[in-house]
């Protein structure tokens, strides 16, 4: 199953796809799991699929050995006239993240390794911050260090930061947080609590991101149904 590390150094992509109706969803998860299944690409590692929770959509982690090894999957005959155009039709909004892992937390029981898998009942939040140009830094350290504090959250487990590298279907300089849960209940009860009652270090973490940051996060929270790495 694929590990999310800082020393592994591989290419970290994350495709979100929104849509709008349930049943696309369900579309959307059986052509990427298609994909998953039969990849064989040069330089790939491993893919998970998220099935959207909130909002209908799906998130899939990807990690590649490189970006080269990415750009030539990109340009082939395959992606751009079956794959892009299948998605094309059932998709409101795609976003192609390519990323590199720049933090990662987790509570003393996961021994600092994040697994992402099916086999595991995570509950997964994935945000996408839009940052200025000068604040990535900023804004990943506000996102990371800044916020040990999870580590005494009840029902945390995992909390990574990916700084972004380039996009497609997203303009502007971006930082993406993804964390992990024992259940709904427990996020929503981090994500809900009042203001008065939150710790000073999250205070001041959310004032530094909201200095940085462009707008309001893009936020779906997700349950794993589908992953592979290579050689399985």
């Amino acid at each position: 199953m694929p590990f999310i590390s800082l020393e592994d150094n591989h290419l970290t992509v994350l495709n979100l796809f929104t849509t709008d109706k349930p049943e696309n969803q369900d579309r959307l998860i059986e052509e990427m799991t298609k994909i998953v299944d039969a990849a064989a690409y040069e330089g790939w590692m491993s893919s998970t699929v998220h099935a959207g929770v909130d909002l209908p959509g799906t998130a899939n982690f990807i990690q590649w050995r490189s970006g080269e090894d990415l750009e030539k999957r990109y340009s082939g005959e395959e992606f751009k006239h079956r794959t892009m155009p299948v998605f094309s039709e059932i998709t409101t909004s795609i976003r192609l993240l390519q990323n590199e892992v720049a933090y990662v937390l987790t509570s003393d029981a996961l021994g600092g390794k994040v697994e992402i898998g099916p086999h595991r009942d995570d509950y997964t939040c994935i945000s996408v911050f839009t940052v200025r140009a000068d604040g990535q830094d900023e804004a990943v350290d506000a996102l990371g260090a800044a916020q040990e504090y999870f580590k005494d959250l009840p029902g945390f487990r995992s909390h990574v930061v990916l700084k972004g590298l380039r996009a497609r279907g997203l303009d502007g300089t971006f930082v993406v947080s993804y964390s992990q849960w024992d259940s709904k209940e427990a996020f929503e009860a981090y994500r809900d609590q009042p203001a008065e009652e939150q710790p000073e270090a999250r205070k001041a973490a959310v004032a530094r991101i909201r200095a940085v940051v462009e707008g309001a996060p893009s936020t779906n929270t997700y349950q794993v149904v589908h992953t592979r790495a290579a050689g399985e």
